[in-house]
């Protein structure tokens, strides 16, 4: 819609609709085809990498002079009282949104970890792939922003209302460029929600296979097209409800804020957990046989840590006068409504593994079988006390 008119603002049903076609195609291409479904993602990963580094290579000939590259009117966002001006005006509520932003756009990394059982040598693979990855998307990503800032005004980027890197193409080469770009990031949005929706089906699948969620043959099964279609569904259901019912000018960023707080959630208690495996004192170590292939620094985990304390909490400071995260909804909404489903999938447990067994007499003990599709999964026996 930004690529047929750069200058409108479309309408929020064109912005449902648009989204609701983005996730049903990812949906229905993923859900029936794994191979292709991930050459599809794998050539728009690819050419979104070729754009950025393209718009990186841009700036820094813009900064050059390089003539094709200079501007007639240049910005001065990179002299020292520019680029800081406001920066710390909207207080800590403010700086954890940016922060989930930013980790959203790393969000690849911890993707590759859900995938890590159909990568042939994962514990080399990730060892090796893994540091690489995240050392060359960082150089990108702060050259990219350098080029944002050399090309665009900084006020232009902030009250646009219109796509940063489009914005950078109009600016160096005109209104056409802008349209052209647009329809590139809408293309490298639909990598991102192909890469997510790749990853987060297979969490729900193998949910389902070590029968933590209900039905848990059903969200199991890779039937009928040996894909994990129910876990995509499931994804699928619930994006398409947020886009409906979230009012589109806050649906992306609550969408990016629901799956950004629990994952800081987990953070915070997995690294803690950790951080107790490396107390000598603790004995939990030796208790739980604890000697992975890859172990991160302990200095590492601490700082994870710390980090993800900040990430959970600061969301529930007020944000300052003058900044909103939403245009509508509370600030504290995401927050009430990740942990509510969180408490309701603890409540859900207990009841299920700790309070009914006692109430009946017997214990719940994991027992794995095999599938008809040939994939193990865990079934619970009941077994009587004595």
């Amino acid at each position: 819609m930004h690529a047929i008119n750069p200058l409108r603002k479309p309408s929020p049903a064109a912005v449902r609709l648009a989204s609701l076609g983005c996730i049903t195609f990812a949906f229905l291409l993923h859900g029936t085809n794994v191979r292709w479904g991930i050459r599809v993602q794998n050539v728009l990963g690819v050419f979104k990498l070729f754009v950025l580094i393209g718009i990186a290579l841009s700036g820094l000939a813009t900064l050059l002079r390089v003539p094709g590259f200079v501007l007639e009117d240049p910005p001065h966002n990179l002299d020292w009282g520019t680029m800081w001006k406001g920066s710390g005006s909207g207080g800590a509520n403010a700086f954890v949104t940016g922060l989930y932003n930013v980790i959203w756009s790393f969000i690849g990394y911890s993707n590759a970890n859900y995938a890590l059982s159909e990568i042939r040598d994962p514990v080399r693979t990730i060892k090796l792939a893994a540091p690489l990855a995240m050392i060359c998307i960082t150089v990108i990503y702060m050259l990219v922003n350098i080029a944002y800032y050399a090309v665009v005004d900084k006020d232009e980027i902030l009250g646009s209302g219109r796509i940063v890197a489009a914005l950078f193409f109009g600016k160096l080469w005109g209104l056409w460029t802008e349209r052209i770009l647009s329809g590139i990031v809408a293309l490298s949005t639909l990598a991102n929600v192909l890469a997510v929706l790749f990853s987060h089906g297979r969490v729900i699948q193998e949910l389902g296979r070590e029968r933590i969620l209900p039905f848990s043959s059903f969200f199991a099964s890779n039937k009928p097209f040996e894909t994990p279609l129910a876990g995509l569904f499931a994804q699928y259901l619930v994006t398409a409800f947020l886009v409906v019912a979230v009012p589109s000018g806050d649906a992306y960023l609550f969408m990016l804020n629901m799956s950004s707080y629990p994952l800081s959630l987990i953070n915070m208690l997995v690294s803690g957990g950790l951080l107790l495996l490396h107390i000598p004192l603790s004995g939990l170590a030796s208790q739980y046989a604890w000697n992975p292939p890859f172990k991160a620094y302990r200095a590492v985990i601490t700082f994870f840590f710390v980090s993800n304390i900040f990430l959970v909490f600061a969301p529930l400071v007020p944000p300052a006068p003058g900044f909103r995260p939403y245009q509508t909804l509370p600030y504290w909404l995401h927050v009430f409504t990740a942990v509510s489903i969180s408490f309701a999938g603890m409540v859900y447990w207990y009841i299920r593994c700790r309070w009914l067994p006692a109430r009946g007499g017997y214990q719940v003990v994991p027992h794995r079988v095999l599938q008809k599709d040939g994939e193990s999964r865990t079934i619970m026996k009941k077994v009587l006390l004595d």
